[in-house]
């Protein structure tokens, strides 16, 4: 379904990936794994269009789509969950969930929200409230939910579980589960490891912009390096 090619990107002078290659499978969810300035929101950025790499390839579906912008990488079937947020503090739930189907103009979007209130109760109890005024937890649901409201084919969900109680972060990962059983492919960057890897299908681990490992879950699970250096294991 999505394929990323030998994908070179830049701040500047810096390299930040280098050669990155991976694939995810329609149905999968895919986890990207590494320490902080590996690389992974710099690949959900080059993939959603808000980076441009200087060589290398995205192709949705075998079509490319590094060269176009944002919204029409949305369009084409990609949305993007971003780290931090990134909610419109200002508007309220189901403001921030209208401009999250922004480019649709089809009759399912009060559809859509009402889907969006199932997977996530708390948001359908704060419909009304001004989403600076959420928790983290909602704040992040909110993000999903926005992301959601463009009906994607893949969802790019980039740290879902940063600033959350474990309780809340087991709550938001059974939705990643079941938000994936309803038909959506997830290409999941996320800081808790073992959680990650409990709900997805394969994973790549980055390495200062380069993939060091890739395989199944259970196999990175259970790999020693992994176990060593993101599951507080002993290798």
């Amino acid at each position: 379904m999505l394929e990323v090619e030998d994908l070179h990107v830049y701040y500047g002078e810096i390299h930040a990936l280098k050669g990155i290659s991976l694939r995810v499978a329609q149905g999968e969810i895919v986890a990207l794994l590494g320490n902080n300035g590996a690389g992974k929101t710099t690949t959900l950025k080059t993939i959603s269009g808000l980076l441009r790499p200087r060589t290398g390839r995205v192709l949705l579906e075998g079509r490319p789509i590094h060269d176009l912008v944002a919204h029409q990488i949305v369009a084409r079937g990609v949305a993007h969950s971003p780290e931090g947020r990134k909610i419109f503090n200002r508007l309220t739930v189901s403001e921030n969930l209208e401009m999250g189907a922004y480019l649709r103009s089809d009759a399912a979007i009060r559809q859509d929200m009402d889907r969006i209130f199932e997977l996530f109760p708390r948001l359908r109890e704060r419909r009304q409230q001004t989403a600076g005024t959420l928790s983290g937890g909602e704040q992040q649901m909110l993000a999903m939910g926005r992301a959601l409201m463009a009906r994607p084919r893949i969802l790019l969900l980039d740290e879902p579980s940063m600033g959350l109680a474990p309780i809340l972060v087991e709550q938001i990962f059974e939705t990643v589960a079941d938000i994936n059983r309803q038909g959506t492919t997830i290409l999941l960057v996320e800081q808790n490891a073992a959680i990650a890897l409990s709900v997805a299908h394969r994973g790549y681990v980055l390495e200062t912009g380069s993939i060091a490992l890739t395989g199944a879950a259970a196999e990175l699970s259970e790999h020693p390096e992994v176990q060593r250096a993101y599951l507080g294991e002993a290798a």
